[in-house]
């Protein structure tokens, strides 16, 4: 089984950008040695608590940390950048970096209406399926009579996901033949419906004969449960704040989560990150072969808001050991 990471760059409280940027290095590198695919960055803007808004530019300086993981954005929100921008951008890491990137590719703005207007770019219309096939064609095979190409872009067939936690992007996936990440670790309400329809509906391309389905998950793994559960106060905390306009670094871990953001804010957060593994490894091992089981997805994606770099790191290799004897076992 494959499984890979979701890394927003956190900037815990007391901490600066700077370490943030160099604690999703140090990340990266010991995942690689723990057997993990993929290691995708997430555009978000305004938010100082998230590290990676200029994500072509971090996976850039992740891609040259790390050797043989591919690395790549989970996602690239498309509304805010024209197609060919990307395309650049991508064709470029994939010419210094070949065969090792990847981009996802989202239909939300990473923002509210301010950051749209800021990244200059209009949100009347949606052209998003538009635009991902345009990008698509940027980096194929050089087309002759083409007013516009993408130089680097074209012909590094940069491998292109759709990205969502909507119908939407289950039936643009399996429209377009490419693989699907839905984003189950914050917006699981239709992660069943989904992940039927885009199964049902796929239609082979030139990326995919067959459906490729990525389930997103937040872990929260420790050595005991009652040092996960505090390990994932910090997440509860950090989306409360997201939920009710007031984003801001990633806060401390805390003893009693109702008391800090209350039980009705708790039982919302609960509901909002329910696929999650969270505790000791048994736990853990528990939570992610009952998800294997339902949802039966060709990878996992891990990620987890954690305040404590040495923490956050720990979490991960528990999670890489339960994942690597999942796989062991389907294959015996």
């Amino acid at each position: 089984m494959r499984y890979s990471v979701l890394d927003l760059a956190p900037v815990p409280e007391g901490h600066d950008t700077r370490t943030a940027i160099a604690n999703s290095v140090a990340l990266a590198q010991a995942a690689e040695g723990w057997g993990y695919h993929r290691y995708w960055l997430a555009e978000h803007h305004n938010m100082p608590g998230i590290a990676s808004a200029a994500t072509s530019v971090l996976i850039g300086h992740i891609a040259d940390a790390t050797e043989r993981m591919r690395i790549g954005a989970g996602g690239i929100m498309l509304p805010n950048h024209a197609p060919l921008a990307i395309a650049e951008q991508f064709g470029t890491l994939a010419t210094i970096h070949p065969n090792r990137i990847d981009l996802g590719l989202g239909r939300a703005p990473g923002g509210d209406m301010n950051i749209a207007r800021a990244l200059r770019r209009g949100m009347e219309q949606d052209s998003f399926p538009d635009d991902v096939v345009e990008l698509i064609q940027l980096l194929g095979d050089h087309r002759p009579g083409a007013p516009v190409a993408a130089h680097p872009g074209e012909g590094t067939h940069v491998p292109v996901w759709i990205l969502g936690s909507s119908l939407y992007g289950a039936q643009l996936a399996a429209h377009l033949g490419l693989p699907y990440a839905f984003a189950s670790h914050f917006a699981p309400d239709a992660l069943d419906q989904a992940v039927q329809i885009y199964r049902d509906r796929f239609q082979p391309s030139a990326q995919l004969d067959r459906p490729y389905f990525m389930l997103a998950a937040n872990v929260f793994a420790a050595e005991t449960d009652a040092e996960g559960a505090y390990l994932r106060t910090s997440m509860q905390q950090a989306f409360a704040h997201l939920r009710t306009g007031k984003p801001g670094k990633l806060p401390a871990p805390v003893a009693d989560i109702e008391a800090t953001i209350g039980p009705d804010m708790t039982r919302a957060v609960g509901q909002a990150l329910r696929v999650s593994a969270t505790g000791s490894k048994a736990s853990v091992r528990s939570a992610l072969t009952a998800m294997q089981d339902r949802y039966t997805p060709d990878e996992m994606i891990l990620t987890g808001q954690i305040h404590d770099a040495a923490a956050r790191q720990r979490s991960f290799q528990i999670a890489a050991e339960v994942l690597s004897d999942m796989g062991a076992a389907q294959a015996a």
